[in-house]
């Protein structure tokens, strides 16, 4: 599962990691995005532009919006069966931009919050599928779930899943906005290498949304 994350990095950072898209200058630093918040994306809309959907995946079909509480992440193995996510594989895919994760590990009876990012400090970006929804009111509501997959052997020690990070070279076949069979895609949904990743314990500040500080990914 993957509950909680970062997106913190001046623009220069972010053009480096994301060449050719279309990024924010002023794009606000994030310390500890939640479920049902604004995340940044990049749709497969041909645009290559980053906009803000709802975390919590929210099918065209849903009677109400409180079903995306539910679809925060989806599991790699099961997209192509899952009604709520077989379609979005297929038409409507997106990056979800980070620099960072977090995940509890069990240790003597209680769980210690750990931050996770790559080795080097640069963004990357999840795997991730999109929704289109009307409300009651005919209020467009744009949001998306964060695939995951097995454990790479660093995340194996702290947790059972964790999203699926997409290497670079993944961006152009993800965002293509044809529709895809599920086997063209599968390829990239696979653990991220763990020599290229490094975590570390941090405050219990990072357990409440309402703490969004740069405290929240300080080393204990």
């Amino acid at each position: 599962m993957c509950g909680r994350f970062t997106l913190f990095a001046d623009p220069a950072e972010l053009m480096a990691a994301f060449p050719g898209f279309e990024i924010p200058a002023d794009l606000p630093p994030r310390y500890n995005i939640a479920p049902t918040q604004p995340v940044a994306v990049v749709p497969n809309d041909g645009q290559r532009r980053v906009a803000f959907f709802r975390w919590g995946l929210v099918p065209s079909w849903a009677r109400d919006l409180s079903i995306g509480n539910r679809l925060i992440n989806a599991r790699a193995e099961t997209l192509a069966q899952k009604p709520a996510f077989r379609v979005a594989y297929r038409r409507r895919r997106c990056l979800v931009l980070a620099n960072g994760f977090y995940e509890w590990r069990r240790e003597a009876g209680r769980k210690v919050p750990m931050f996770i990012r790559l080795k080097s400090g640069a963004p990357f970006a999840f795997a991730g599928l999109w929704e289109s929804w009307r409300g009651p009111d005919d209020q467009e509501l744009l949001s998306c779930t964060i695939i995951t997959t097995e454990p790479n052997a660093l995340i194996a020690e702290i947790h059972d899943r964790m999203p699926a990070i997409l290497p670079r070279q993944a961006y152009e076949p993800w965002l293509d906005p044809a529709e895809k069979r599920p086997g063209e895609l599968q390829v990239w949904l696979k653990p991220y290498p763990a020599s290229e990743m490094t975590a570390y314990p941090v405050s219990t500040l990072v357990n409440n949304p309402r703490n969004d500080t740069p405290a929240c990914v300080e080393r204990e």
